[in-house]
């Protein structure tokens, strides 16, 4: 963005669609712009970008909002495997069915289930703790940060070893698909993925409904298989769909949470120490590091109904039809809300971040990423007293989601 121009011609000038190296690296100095000057932003395209925290909650809260995407993907999808993966799995579709859908995927989050995943991560956590601590030096991200979600969900699905170190690959390309900048390599690479990954889970799925008994501790595979809800259980595709769902909403998520609190610490040695000394706080640690820096930055929604967004006495009539980008990143900065908000305090009360969304379409797997960050980063601050950055950290450069590449440390 052109430095020569005031904040509130910075703010006019935005696109969504043409958003440089600098806002990927740090979008951070952008959404304060816009949020102060340029609230309910029209990019040139005729979609809004909201960044104010009342008017995000209010669109993901709104009956006048709708998170169907089968009109608004086809353009970029085609009839593809990428177009038949986000408009079937839950997050980008409507009541009725969001609910429906939603219940059936409950079984796989119930509180038992949930308790049984609570020794499986321990153990995941310790594993991994003990190979990078023979490192000495290592990459938080790959040895740690991804490999955790990575074990945890293709436990979950019951994923064999020999498939495992190819998740990573296929999240990556399906969720990369929804940036708003995609090459149209990409978007064949997004296809690829879909193919493979549910060719795989169609197997592991056919042979699991003739073995139901042989699940391992934390697989929940067969609940979705079989789980029923007034008489109605996933179909075929749906239950494939929905376990690619699972990876990506699991995987890249969690791994941005576990990367971007342990290397917000490090930025903020002060805070490191208080937790290192108070390691009670990690609860309000993870809901800071939610805060500070959302896996999830941008969502959408398309409007319904006419609805007013904006601050009292500057509402705008945002008409029905519209596409909306919701700003989480923006949101969860919000000075209305947080008390001095680019400060990062692990001890922060009260914290309503909304990194996991809001409403009916909050994620239904926010008990399991709390637990996950919670022990992934509690548990790594406590082995190694003598962490040192150990070179520069980098993030992955995307919009849509937020997250490192790159964090190297010494124990």
């Amino acid at each position: 963005m052109n430095s020569q121009l005031s904040d509130y011609e910075k703010a006019k000038a935005f696109d969504i669609q043409s958003i440089d190296q600098g806002f990927l690296d740090d979008p951070f100095p952008t959404y304060q712009i816009l949020r102060e000057h340029d609230p309910v932003h029209i990019n040139p395209d005729g979609t809004y970008f909201l960044t104010r925290y009342d008017d995000v909650v209010k669109a993901f809260k709104s009956p006048n909002m709708s998170s169907d995407k089968t009109q608004d993907f086809k353009p970029r999808f085609g009839d593809g495997p990428l177009y038949v993966h986000h408009t079937t799995s839950l997050v980008f579709n409507d009541d009725p069915y969001h609910s429906i859908v939603r219940k059936l995927m409950s079984e796989a989050f119930t509180p038992k289930k949930m308790n049984e995943l609570d020794s499986v991560i321990d153990g995941i956590v310790d594993k991994l703790l003990d190979n990078v601590e023979a490192k000495g030096e290592f990459d938080v991200v790959q040895d740690y940060g991804l490999a955790l979600p990575t074990e945890i969900i293709a436990d979950m699905l019951g994923i064999p070893e020999e498939h495992r170190n190819k998740m990573h690959h296929y999240s990556t390309l399906i969720l990369g698909a929804l940036d708003p900048i995609v090459s149209p390599e990409k978007i064949d690479e997004g296809h690829k993925a879909v193919e493979e990954f549910g060719g795989l889970l169609e197997d592991l799925i056919a042979k699991r409904r003739l073995t139901p008994y042989g699940a391992e501790m934390g697989e929940v595979l067969v609940s979705l298989i079989f789980g029923e809800v007034d008489g109605r259980k996933l179909t075929p595709v749906e239950l494939v769909q929905n376990c690619i769902f699972l990876l990506n909403a699991g995987h890249e998520t969690t791994a941005s949470l576990v990367s971007n609190g342990i290397g917000t610490l490090l930025d903020f040695p002060d805070q490191l120490e208080l937790l290192r000394n108070e390691p009670g706080l990690i609860k309000t640690a993870t809901e800071e590091f939610l805060r500070f820096q959302s896996p999830l930055q941008i969502g959408n929604r398309k409007v319904i109904e006419d609805t007013e967004f904006g601050p009292e006495g500057e509402k705008i009539l945002i008409p029905g039809g519209s596409f909306l980008h919701t700003c989480l990143g923006a949101a969860n900065r919000d000075p209305e809300i947080f008390n001095n908000p680019e400060k990062v305090d692990i001890s922060r009360r009260p914290n309503p971040q909304i990194a996991f969304g809001i409403g009916k379409h909050i994620c239904m797997g926010n008990t399991l990423g709390r637990m996950e960050g919670q022990k992934a980063i509690g548990k790594f601050v406590d082995r190694f007293p003598n962490l040192k950055l150990n070179g520069e950290k980098k993030f992955h450069g995307r919009a849509r989601f937020r997250g490192l590449s790159f964090l190297p440390v010494s124990v």
